[in-house]
């Protein structure tokens, strides 16, 4: 009987994931962070200062002054760090629930929004900014369009993304070529590829600089983290 209610279970999730594609990822999106809650107490966000900074080659300094988007953000607290900046912003369709889960407790600012529809006029931000999230919107184009028009020209995009996965319900969106997906309005200033690890941990390859094996023709998903500034005019 277990066997039976195992496969119904599966059944009736595949059906789900289907017919309600965004409840069914926003709910594993939520079961994940309650679990993370469960096991830290308090979501930690010590980790994200490195990576907005001297990963992709910034001085703290940088941020002073400046207005950041932090694209799907999550409920940690991403740009806690960025305590010089004049405004951040940490867009995410479940951030009412975040605030639930301790965000409240946060200096940057909570907008419940989806990042087809950023709710903030053209060229209002400094620095946006998609980190493990870009592959877990709903519609790709959309979003980039929305990237693209609350950017400051000249303003800096900083993206860290898995590439060439299968699709997934949580992560529907299969990106084979950042470049492209950018060129009409970016320039790259720095682009890198970084193996995905087994234990798919993103930030920790990373970290240890566990740079993609371009000799290895295996057909695989990968990371990608570039750093694109917004052409002029």
């Amino acid at each position: 009987m277990s066997v039976i209610r195992e496969s119904l279970g599966r059944v009736a999730d595949s059906v789900y994931a289907k017919v309600f594609p965004t409840r069914y990822k926003e709910a594993h999106e939520l079961s994940y962070w309650n679990g993370r809650v469960a096991a830290e107490s308090v979501l930690h966000n010590e980790h994200y200062q490195f990576f907005y900074t001297e990963f992709f080659g910034l001085d703290l300094s940088f941020y002073q002054g400046k207005k950041i988007l932090d694209i799907g953000c999550g409920p940690r607290g991403s740009l806690e760090w960025a305590t010089e900046a004049s405004e951040r912003v940490g867009l995410d369709p479940l951030a009412t629930e975040y605030l639930k889960m301790g965000a409240s407790r946060h200096q940057m600012r909570y907008v419940d929004a989806p990042s087809e529809h950023i709710p903030f006029p053209d060229g209002h931000f400094d620095v946006v900014c998609s980190f493990n999230s870009l592959d877990h919107v709903g519609d790709l184009d959309l979003t980039t369009a929305e990237i693209k028009r609350v950017l400051k020209p000249s303003g800096l995009f900083l993206l860290i993304t898995e590439i060439n996965h299968p699709a997934t319900a949580c992560e529907p969106i299969v990106i084979k070529d950042v470049a492209s997906v950018f060129a009409d309005a970016f320039e790259i200033e720095s682009l890198r590829t970084y193996e995905i690890g087994d234990q798919h941990d993103i930030y920790g390859q990373l970290r240890m600089n566990a740079r993609f094996d371009e000799d290895d023709a295996t057909d695989r998903p990968a990371i990608v983290a570039a750093k694109l500034v917004k052409r002029p005019g």
